[in-house]
């Protein structure tokens, strides 16, 4: 079978000046100075990198901005910056740091006439919608923001729908229940997400094997795999994904070093 091109992207989640890790988006652990481990998996043949402020939400401060500006200065794939983003300004400010894309999910949550402001303004490849989602029965999966503490009553495919109604051109799909697990991405909920969009979805949350790589874009659909826990433990490099998921039958960029 023919699969588009699957872009292999790295997630860096940041919490002040720091890169961590948690599971089910808990219990974070700090790893280091976040451009050391953007700059390795650049080295490694990134297609993309995501930095989400993890914090910036609940605080309603961040430290991107300059972050972003330091990795721009050596790093030359599309960066998408989510997180404490609440209005048109703090788009500028992240795009004229350097920024390609922004993922949103607080805000648009509160305010989802941002995503249309955002789109016009810049351009729906711009705007990314990140999307939270926790399971609550079989086949239905609700909203979540401020990175997986508050529930929204909001069923994530009818998020999904009207996101793209209003501008989005991508989305950002994250289980908290798989996340940070390495058991695998939630190939239903990726699946059910991408039969409802017409845009690009990106699966973020349990990567621990090329396998689960292949369920993601095979059975799940995605067009784009987030991953975090898989690179920063040294478990497996991009080279070696880029190489395991073309023997799986998956296309996937080719890779100029």
């Amino acid at each position: 079978m023919n699969y588009k091109k699957v872009r292999l992207i790295a997630r860096l989640d940041i919490k002040g000046p720091n890169l961590i890790k948690g599971v089910h988006l808990e219990g974070l652990r700090v790893l280091g100075d976040p451009q050391e481990y953007a700059s390795k998996y650049y080295a490694q043949g990134a297609d993309e990198l995501i930095y989400i402020d993890i914090v910036a939400s609940l605080y309603g401060r961040s430290k991107l901005p300059e972050i972003v500006s330091r990795t721009v200065e050596n790093i030359f794939i599309p960066l998408t910056v989510g997180g404490g983003i609440r209005n048109i300004d703090d788009v500028k400010e992240l795009l004229r740091a350097g920024a390609d894309k922004v993922a949103i999910n607080t805000a648009a949550v509160q305010r989802p006439e941002l995503i249309s402001e955002i789109s016009r303004r810049f351009g729906s490849q711009c705007m990314v919608l990140s999307i939270e989602a926790k399971k609550q029965s079989d086949g239905l999966w609700e909203v979540y923001t401020d990175s997986g503490r508050e529930k929204t009553g909001i069923d994530v495919v009818d998020w999904a729908e009207e996101g793209v109604s209003k501008g989005a051109g991508e989305i950002l799909l994250t289980s908290i229940d798989a996340e940070g697990t390495r058991k695998g991405f939630d190939f239903e909920l990726i699946q059910r997400v991408t039969q409802a969009v017409n845009i690009p979805v990106i699966a973020s949350g349990g990567m621990g094997s090329v396998e689960h790589l292949r369920d993601a874009v095979q059975l799940g659909g995605a067009d784009a795999i987030a991953m975090a826990d898989i690179l920063h433990y040294d478990r497996l490099t991009i080279h070696e994904i880029r190489a395991e998921a073309k023997q799986a039958g998956i296309e996937v960029r080719r890779y100029e070093s």
